[in-house]
């Protein structure tokens, strides 16, 4: 089967170009002008930016935390996924029973992902416990499984103590495999969680005030050295919410730290803490990080722009609000029993262009850089993906700059009842998503099917180079 993409405007992280894109098969054959359009699928980009299909390396789909489970699962999530644009997503995985193998969860997440997932997928590897075997299995499911990234977290209930921490970090920089991190101080979130809700103070309001951007800062801080006691470890820093943080990594930046990548959220960047004000409402947007203030907005969309931050991801992570959020038991009358987490695959790749290049914040090369071919860098997927490149899979979108669309929730395709976005107006609108050369997106209806999503051995990141 020949497509080819006509009269379109292309962007990829270096430069915007007009110009026509073949595709044979299930791969980008070649970039130009003139091809042959006998027996082919002429698709006419006429007035529309073409871009690689957007990735997104941090999503929690059928998360289990426990006492609630999040919304969408591996079908529901990426259908969301690819009507916003994204074409492949790198999920992170739950935490597995007490003392369980790492290959616990990777065998889980199979089960729940394969012959569900609509678009291509790979998987974060987990940490709660180490052990000289759980060191081991990290190797070997780096080398098996192509899971070459793995989270760690430094709260919830799982955290793992600095000696933990550094011993997985060295492990990992001997392999080759980068460590996604979650960086928050947790002694002290649990003493405010625990000061505020004795004191009555048990509104959303006050889930920012629990999990202030210095406790961010200093664990950001703390990771980052151990990374390098451990030898300039590969170092992912995820959903970065403050400039304290912010500040932390530019020192890092500054002493020319190898191996640290850095990523933020689109809800940073657009939506401040004014969203708790609310008490019900205000638990939609519960979630860890908690938002900030227009100075730490401002601020990270400055390292965006200045190149200090690599990835601009989602962390989506819905629950139903009317029926989990909402619910008494559950943080209408304790956030601190609110389920953490949002929706946000959706609505990313049109809100960074809306908000970042239409309003001159970041250039369409840095937009593309951000949410399509950085991503791709940091977690061994390039140049297969996030880049229009010949030999590159055929994961494209086309978006209208000149249609304008107000987000609400009647937009979402997957199984939140709510988005964080509702009444935004966007600047632009996706008007295709081919996936592997096959329109599966068109009108922002979904024409794919269950289980088309390929799983995805990933290499090494540039972070281990």
């Amino acid at each position: 089967m020949r497509t080819i993409i006509k009269n379109g405007t292309l962007a990829t992280a270096s430069e915007v170009f007009r110009g026509d894109i073949l595709i044979e098969g299930e791969k980008i054959a070649a970039i130009g002008g003139g091809f042959d359009e006998t027996g082919a699928e002429v698709i006419d980009a006429a007035g529309k930016y073409v871009l690689p299909g957007a990735v997104d390396v941090h999503t929690h789909m059928d998360l289990d935390v426990g006492f609630a489970w999040a919304i969408d699962d591996f079908y529901t999530g990426t259908v969301a996924a690819a009507c916003g644009g994204t074409t492949t997503i790198v999920d992170h995985m739950a935490f597995g029973p007490k003392n369980c193998s790492l290959w616990h969860q990777v065998k889980e997440y199979h089960r729940l992902a394969d012959g569900n997932a609509v678009i291509d997928y790979g998987f974060h590897g987990v940490f709660q416990h180490v052990t000289p075997e759980t060191l081991e299995e990290m190797k070997e499911i780096a080398e098996k499984e192509g899971i070459t990234s793995f989270k760690v977290y430094m709260t919830y209930d799982y955290m793992l103590q600095d000696d933990e921490l550094y011993q997985v970090l060295k492990a990992a920089r001997e392999a080759g495999i980068v460590i996604a991190v979650h960086c928050e101080n947790h002694g002290v979130i649990q003493y405010l969680r625990k000061y505020y809700t004795e004191s009555g103070c048990t509104q959303a309001k006050y889930h920012p005030l629990s999990r202030p951007s210095r406790c961010e800062a200093e664990a950001v801080n703390r990771m980052i050295h151990l990374a390098a006691m451990a030898g300039d470890a590969p170092l992912y820093i995820v959903h970065l919410s403050g400039k304290e943080g912010l500040a932390e990594v530019r020192k890092a930046r500054a002493e020319h730290q190898k191996g640290l990548g850095v990523e933020t959220c689109t809800q940073y960047l657009t939506l401040t803490d004014a969203m708790y004000e609310d008490p019900q409402e205000g638990l939609k947007a519960i979630m860890s990080p908690p938002l900030r203030k227009d100075a730490d907005r401002e601020a990270l969309w400055g390292a965006l722009a200045d190149g200090t931050i690599d990835v601009v991801a989602t962390d989506h992570c819905p629950f139903h609000f009317k029926k989990k959020k909402a619910e008494k038991q559950y943080g209408a009358e304790d956030f601190t029993k609110c389920p953490n987490g949002a929706p946000g695959v959706q609505e990313r790749l049109m809100v960074m262009f809306s908000e970042g290049f239409m309003k001159g914040r970041i250039s369409l090369p840095r937009l593309v850089e951000l949410c399509c071919t950085s991503p791709c860098r940091m977690y061994g997927m390039y140049p297969r993906k996030g880049a229009l490149l010949p030999g590159a899979d055929a994961d494209l979108v086309l978006i209208d700059p000149e249609k304008e669309h107000v987000f609400t929730a009647s937009d979402i395709r997957g199984d939140s009842d709510y988005t964080c976005y509702e009444g935004m107006k966007l600047q632009g609108d996706i008007d295709l998503v081919l996936q592997r050369g096959r329109v599966i997106v068109k009108d922002h209806t979904f024409l794919g099917s269950r289980g088309d999503g390929r799983y995805l051995k990933r290499g090494k990141s540039v972070l281990a180079e």
